[in-house]
């Protein structure tokens, strides 16, 4: 683990090679699990806000769930998440060709809406935490991310280099830069 101006970075942010493989994955990351995307409350303001522009690309599913619930719920821990349609799926998930792909990303990527998807989304599979006061960056492992494991390998993609674009909006350009450099002197 290091340390980068506070921020508690697990050495596995490094040492994994990953590179996402949509077509032979499926984005089953969106599909899978127990509960829908961490959301905090300023993504679910701007979920509010912008909802009406996302609709049109959303599932009929999606639709009814974000009509009769809103555009968050609570996981069993409390916490702020996306709304899921019959405990499954996330409510923003669409599919094209048999791949599961975000509502939201695409009401940003055609102008939409100001706001790109959950950070939660957009770091995956990175997990954020609290410990104490700080943030813990951790890599969570999961077999449906197994095909990412296979082609960030054979391209030779660390993890941090995979998801530089979401890690900066997260923690900004100079904090990146910073982690760059201390994982770079870990390597001599």
């Amino acid at each position: 683990m290091i340390i980068v101006d506070d921020i508690l970075v697990s050495d596995e942010i490094k040492d994994v090679q990953f590179a996402c493989n949509l077509s032979a994955c499926k984005g089953e990351c969106c599909v899978a699990g127990d509960a829908g995307a961490p959301l905090d409350e300023e993504e679910i303001s701007k979920l509010e806000d912008e909802v009406d522009e996302i609709i049109p690309y959303m599932s009929e599913k999606g639709k009814q769930v974000i009509r009769e619930n809103g555009v968050f719920e609570y996981d069993v821990d409390g916490t702020y998440v996306t709304p899921l349609v019959n405990d499954e799926e996330c409510a923003f998930v669409y599919y094209k060709n048999g791949i599961s792909f975000c509502s939201i990303e695409k009401a940003y990527n055609n102008g939409k809406i100001g706001f790109q998807k959950p950070i939660s989304c957009h770091l995956y599979p990175i997990r954020l935490s609290k410990v104490g006061n700080s943030i813990a960056i951790n890599y969570h492992r999961w077999n449906v991310c197994n095909p990412a494991i296979i082609a960030g390998k054979k391209e030779g993609v660390p993890l941090y280099k995979y998801l530089k674009n979401p890690l900066i909006r997260r923690f900004g350009d100079d904090w990146y830069k910073n982690l760059r450099l201390r994982f770079e002197e870990t390597k001599l």
